[in-house]
């Protein structure tokens, strides 16, 4: 055996040196009739000036290089025709290899920040009002300005929202019209946003004109063109969609078990021939009448009898059976199949309606996918794999489809319930790339409250916001420091401001006070001040204006603020109280004095009342505990008009940052237990008595909430009849045994 394999081994070894001699042999000879015919050319006269026989030869060389922007073919041998070109010029393809760091300018942001800068509206140009919406969004946001020279980015006036060249709101000329923008420059640091793209037959994307490096705000934009971290994709709206505020969604309770009436519902239009019908003439194998409800009408367009089936008239008859909304309403799981372009008005409707989207849009990039994570929201099904549908959603837990459909609202409210929050949300993203060292992560994006709300300036760190405690596993501050706003002279040692400030020295929570010196009158001398185991810092307010109380000072180290008026009676146990209780909530206003709002349906607006009752929405800032966040939220979120309305009326400031809080929380205040005589001890200090009895002052205040109401869009505010008590609080038991016993006995 052995002998065998060593023969086997010899044979093996002579093979391949024979082989080797052989080829090597060839390889040598054909060397020297290269050597040969150099050395004859070289007699004759003949030099080879190109180094390239030193390196071997291959079939296909290595193209020369083109700029990315000037590579509209991937195969160079094509030939390409002249309307070829036409059309490549025109489609939205031409920059498809824009991304941020080679189609955008930078240094434009570096001075002045994010700013926004919408081109005045040429004379004798229609505008949509779908375009008016957005242009209006951005024009009363934080990030306008009126002078070029400061912006960052630009919108053009023109519309382009609808680039179907057979709708009547279609802009013709577009292309020589934004040629001639003088700020054009190729479209750099530009963004244009487009709802509808292309015609019949095929609904291309190509908007019809060069967008040269400007970057796309689009709906029913396909994986295939959206440009990552360039182009943001945005959702389908109607014309009729809210300006701003808009609707609630339509949770009010969770349901336990989540199931509904139906599992999976759709009702809409079934194109007989063209883009977008397979999906929708398929859906009638998944219909069983009972809880999977699957309903198309053939019955649209002009001519739809030239082109019906035999089923049109089947499924017209029972497409007139289900009312959309009562089927929306109790539905699970609703169906949004692509339509003639990938995007529906379906999609927005479920999320609304706290019905889970079953996406049926295979290549559709969904809306603001670079920030939302849609697996929490949605399901994502294949067109192909129609079917499986029933059975898929059918294996899903309850607590599940719970989770998604909570996320559904949240997603709802925060991103897509008004043109104002799309626009919004578009300018966000697009901030946060620039800005990437404090750019908003996945979690702030994709919970409560979103990222709207959080201002990444403030902090980078989620721990200094008071929302993600729970998620970062912290606890709520255990320390706070009280701002008493000032407004009326030191005269005397038996003050109010004095007594209010030794209370609230006094407190175990308490690490330092600040009085902001809003008064006319010089700064008292220290002396005036009394001793207190904390420090006192007294900041002399710049402008003296009522907005300055909630100014984000750098001396405040603590989150928690516990505001006071100067005329407040508190004792240090209700502040002690009061606090324990924030930690509790400490994204929300809590406090002691309460106030509401209510609809006047004679006068047809919002109405404010003080009148002291078991109802509340508001707790008033002149004794109240949040976290110092809102001091920069109320700086920097909210627009000047309305700062400047607190500040010329001296009013309504307190107001104000209640609407902004339960803008945010979507929450109402906390009301926490006060003494008896809480009410006649406010009404009877000499410092506010003329205010609060002023009707004009009482005025003020109901004008203030129509203002505030009709800039957020809503009614942000929400009713409570909660108040929180100590415990054993009232109880027939021995008042050792009580914690809280001074609140009880004052």
């Amino acid at each position: 055996m052995q002998a065998k394999k060593r023969y086997f081994i010899l044979l093996s070894a002579g093979t391949c040196l024979v082989l080797l001699f052989y080829f090597g042999g060839l390889q040598f000879r054909a060397s020297r009739n290269q050597s040969r015919r150099e050395e004859h050319s070289s007699r004759n006269g003949l030099h080879h000036t190109s180094p390239d026989h030193f390196w071997p030869q291959f079939p296909d060389a290595l193209r020369p290089f083109i700029p990315w922007d000037q590579l509209e073919n991937e195969d160079d041998n094509v030939p390409i025709s002249p309307k070829q070109k036409r059309d490549g010029n025109s489609s939205i393809y031409k920059g498809k290899r824009c991304r941020m760091e080679s189609c955008f300018d930078f240094t434009l942001c570096k001075k002045n920040g994010f700013k926004v800068y919408v081109y005045p509206q040429q004379k004798g140009e229609k505008i949509a009002e779908s375009y008016q919406n957005i242009l209006a969004a951005i024009e009363g946001s934080r990030f306008y300005t009126s002078d070029p020279s400061q912006a960052c980015l630009f919108v053009l006036s023109l519309d382009t929202l609808d680039r179907d060249q057979l709708s009547p709101q279609y802009v013709h000329n577009l292309k020589s019209k934004v040629q001639s923008l003088h700020l054009w420059n190729n479209g750099r640091n530009h963004l244009i946003f487009n709802l509808y793209s292309g015609t019949w037959p095929d609904y291309t994307e190509d908007v019809g004109f060069d967008i040269g490096q400007a970057m796309l705000a689009k709906a029913s934009i396909s994986t295939e063109n959206f440009r990552p971290n360039f182009d943001v994709s945005i959702p389908l709206f109607s014309k009729d969609h809210p300006r701003t505020g808009g609707e609630k969604g339509f949770l009010r309770f969770n349901t336990i078990p989540p199931l509904r009436k139906y599992m999976l519902v759709f009702k809409g239009k079934r194109y007989l021939t063209g883009i977008g019908s397979d999906t929708r003439n398929a859906l009638y194998h998944v219909h069983n009448g009972e809880d999977v409800v699957l309903l198309t009408t053939c019955k649209h367009g002009k001519d739809w009898q030239k082109h019906k089936d035999s089923r049109c008239d089947k499924d017209n008859t029972e497409y007139e059976k289900y009312d959309y909304r009562e089927m929306l309403h109790n539905a699970t799981f609703c169906l949004v199949p692509r339509g003639r372009r990938l995007g529906s008005f379906r999609f927005l409707e479920a999320l609304q309606a706290a019905c889970v989207p079953v996406m049926l849009s295979n290549g559709w990039e969904l809306p603001f996918s670079e920030v939302i994570d849609w697996n929490q929201a949605a399901i994502i099904g294949d067109e192909r794999l129609l079917l499986q549908i029933p059975s898929t959603i059918r294996s899903i837990h309850e607590d599940k489809i719970l989770a998604l459909r909570q996320q559904t609202q949240f997603l709802w409210e925060a991103y897509f319930s008004s043109v104002e929050k799309i626009v919004l949300t578009t300018l966000e993203i697009i901030q946060d790339r620039i800005f990437k060292h404090i750019s908003r992560n996945s979690l702030i994006w994709n919970k409560h409250p979103g990222g709207l709300f959080i201002l990444p300036q403030y902090s980078s760190y989620l721990g200094d916001f008071p929302y993600y405690y729970a998620n970062l596993g912290l606890k709520p501050p255990s320390k706070f420091t009280a701002v008493i706003h000032a407004v009326t002279p030191l005269v005397s040692q038996s003050q109010p401001v004095l007594k209010l400030l030794v209370a609230a020295a006094k407190s175990q929570y308490c690490a330092q006070i600040i009085v902001l010196w809003n008064c006319d009158k010089p700064l008292p001398a220290k002396h005036r001040w009394p001793a207190t185991p904390v420090p006192v810092i007294v900041i002399e307010g710049e402008s003296k204006v009522m907005s300055s109380r909630f100014l984000p000072y750098d001396n405040i180290i603590t989150d928690a603020v516990l505001s006071l008026d100067e005329d407040t009676v508190l004792s240090t146990t209700e502040v002690d109280f009061a606090f324990t209780v924030w930690q509790s909530f400490p994204e929300r206003i809590v406090g002691y004095p309460a106030r509401s709002h209510f609809w006047d349906n004679t006068k047809e607006r919002w109405g404010y009342t003080s009148k002291w009752t078991n109802d509340y929405s508001m707790v008033l800032t002149g004794a109240a505990i949040y976290h110092k966040y809102y001091h920069y939220l109320y700086t920097h979120y909210l627009p000047a008009s309305l700062k400047n309305m607190v500040d010329q009326l001296a009013n309504c400031e307190d107001i104000l940052m209640n609407f902004l809080v339960s803008a945010v929380t979507k929450l109402p205040p906390i009301k926490v237990t006060q003494k008896k005589q809480y009410k006649e001890t406010m009404m009877g200090q000499t410092s506010r008595a003329s205010r609060w009895a002023d009707p004009d002052h009482f005025a003020q205040r109901q004008s203030c909430m129509n203002t505030f109401a009709s800039w957020f869009g809503y009614m942000p505010l929400s009713h409570s009849q909660m108040r929180l008590d100590p415990v054993l609080f009232k109880d027939q038991v021995s008042i050792l045994r009580k914690k809280y016993r001074d609140i009880e006995r004052l």
